[in-house]
């Protein structure tokens, strides 16, 4: 697909007429769709829904995606990237040496052969890379390399949404480093996070950078590009001194411990009707107040009673405690637990623990204090629940939680002296206010979608599939890796997303499926020769031209599709033909009155500046 040339270049541009391209807009929006990305993309005849979270590309939606990957391979290309394709189809076997045939759990699509072989279509290809560098090298003056591919990947997303941002069936780019020294992956690293930065700029995309999670694809460093969009699904925070993360990424800051030496001894009251933080708190101040100042829930220790799924299967009760005044957030929490997946326990699960008394739990059945069992595969005791806490209950801080038993609490409970845990965890939610954890002022919480994903991956795939080479003395070395990832499909709706008005689509001009939208407007056979000239023109001075030339149509349909269609400059042949002008006019912006002879030199001109 050719780009526009400089005014007076002989790049042919292409020329596609409304009468013969595939495409059918619609009025009225799919009753499916959510967001706005998702509705234009539809209605515009860009994308159709063939299943739930999986859809069939149509020729205008095709040109965009293709600009899009273009950018990409230009850029990773320029960094020393070379591009391969592995298949989708997989076998299992490289994923069971990594431990992910059973880790992906339910998100992996597995199907089996005639020969009852174990199959996958590929979420991701760590495996694949790192077997091919295997095959092909063997010492370190192979390395560094960088090698990268533009593939469909499958995910058994239990709710897809959002059309193309959260799909079962999408389309990323993903490269791997590898380097023979954790120097040399420093360097790599480097080169993909600038690369990175350069797409998203060329693509026309706002993005911000923020710390991550590694999760389970395991690494030392790991950092996520997002598009800041209110429906993104990821949360993110910065601050004013430039602290920036995905919230589950986020540090609580922990306080010091607090000396306890004159803490007065624990002791139990009668709360009843208090299964709730506000009505326990409404209780203690009227029954039981403190002589400096009033309870709140802050003063509080909730315990939160999850269940976690293991990629095997095994289900495992865990419980966070907290300060009352802050909930669970599932995607921190999952983020710590990952692989597992977390959920609300169930009443079931509370009939199968008696010792849980729903809505007042206390530490005292908990984790070191409570039931110990012997863990089945490292034969160890450990607690019967688990039992974690939120940072900020450090030791020697008082708190009023449950005593175990139907409408009772337990005050001046001192952690570190009445009760300990199996260790903390970060699940608490994240608010706007907390402090930054380098330091460096108040967060500010905000929504993005996730762009790009770069890890350190360091030596965890090499390792499990055997990747070494011969270093500078001799001795075989591992391989030390690096992984990003760039969503295409995605990077395209997000595109859509923030490039949109009432009346549609308004594509910025390097991702558009055309520069030039030529509508002819009248009856007149001299109107559709004029425009037919004019995009001809266009087309040879490297103008790339959508051509209204549907002789039946009114204007106010054209006009509509034109906006809906979104490209970037509309050329409009109608009425001051007669005056021997036309009009230019970019897709939001104030029309140009053109002599219809300069039309095709104006136009071109103008195209080149907005590609510049």
């Amino acid at each position: 697909m050719s780009s526009a040339s400089v005014p007076g270049g002989t790049t042919k541009g292409d020329l596609l007429r409304l009468s013969s391209l595939f495409v059918r807009t619609l009025r009225e929006d799919p009753a499916d769709a959510e967001v706005v990305s998702h509705k234009l993309l539809v209605r515009a005849g860009y994308i159709r829904r063939a299943a739930p979270g999986i859809y069939t590309w149509l020729p205008l939606g095709l040109r965009v995606l293709r600009k899009i990957e273009a950018i990409v391979r230009e850029e990773m290309d320029a960094i020393g990237g070379q591009e391969v394709h592995f298949p989708a189809l997989l076998p299992r076997e490289p994923y069971e040496a990594t431990g992910r045939w059973e880790e992906y759990g339910p998100n992996l699509f597995r199907l089996k052969d005639r020969k009852e072989a174990d199959y996958l279509l590929a979420p991701t290809h760590e495996e694949m890379f790192t077997l091919l560098v295997k095959d092909l090298y063997s010492s370190y003056k192979d390395l560094p390399a960088i090698i990268y591919q533009i593939q469909t990947k499958y995910r058994d997303e239990a709710r897809p949404r959002a059309g193309l941002i959260r799909g079962r069936e999408f389309v990323m780019k993903d490269s791997y480093s590898f380097d023979h020294t954790d120097a040399g992956l420093d360097v790599s690293y480097g080169k993909h996070r600038d690369a990175y930065e350069r797409i998203f700029q060329r693509l026309g995309l706002e993005y911000v950078i923020v710390s991550a999670m590694s999760g389970a694809m395991g690494g030392s460093r790991s950092e996520e590009f997002l598009s800041p969009s209110p429906i993104g699904e990821d949360t993110y925070v910065r601050s004013a001194g430039g602290y920036a993360a995905n919230v589950e990424a986020v540090v609580t800051p922990v306080p010091d411990p607090v000396p306890y030496d004159d803490a007065p001894a624990a002791h139990v009251e009668d709360t009843p009707d208090t299964p709730t933080i506000d009505t326990l708190v409404e209780v203690a101040n009227a029954k039981f107040p403190r002589p400096d100042r009033a309870w709140t829930a802050a003063d509080t220790l909730k315990n939160v009673v999850l269940a976690l799924t293991h990629p095997d299967g095994r289900r495992e009760l865990l419980v966070v405690g907290l300060p009352g005044d802050r909930e669970v957030d599932l995607k921190r929490l999952e983020a710590a637990v990952a692989p597992a997946e977390a959920e609300p326990a169930t009443e079931a699960d509370f009939a199968a623990h008696p010792e849980l008394t729903k809505g007042y739990i206390g530490p005292g059945v908990l984790g070191p204090q409570g039931a110990q069992v012997t863990d089945p595969e490292t034969g160890e005791r450990r607690s019967a629940i688990r039992y974690l806490l939120d940072p900020r209950v450090v030791p020697g801080t008082r708190w009023i939680t449950g005593a175990d038993e139907p409408g009772r609490h337990v005050f001046d409970l001192v952690a570190g002296r009445d009760f300990t845990a199996d260790g903390t965890i970060e699940a608490a939610e994240v608010r706007a206010g907390d402090p930054a954890p380098d330091g460096s002022g108040p967060l500010e919480l905000a929504r993005g979608i996730e762009m790009g994903h770069i890890f350190q991956l360091g030596r965890k795939y090499a390792a499990a599939l055997g990747l070494t080479v011969l270093d500078e003395n001799g001795k075989q070395v591992v391989v030390t890796m690096g992984s990003y990832g760039i969503g295409v499909t995605r990077a395209l709706a997000a595109l859509a997303e923030a490039n949109n008005d009432e009346r549609g689509l308004a594509w910025p001009p390097h991702v558009a499926p055309a520069h030039v939208h030529v509508v002819a407007t009248g009856k007149g056979t001299e109107v559709f020769e004029a425009a037919e000239r004019i995009a001809q023109g266009l087309a040879e001075r490297g103008v790339e031209v959508i051509y209204d030339d549907r002789p039946k149509v009114s204007p106010g349909v054209k006009f509509a599709d034109a906006e809906l269609l979104g490209v970037p400059l509309l050329l409009v042949v109608g009425r001051g033909l007669a005056d021997g002008v036309v009009e230019v006019r970019p897709r939001a912006g104030e029309a140009e009155q053109v002599a219809v002879d300069d039309a095709v030199e104006v136009t071109a001109r103008r195209v080149a500046e907005l590609l510049a």
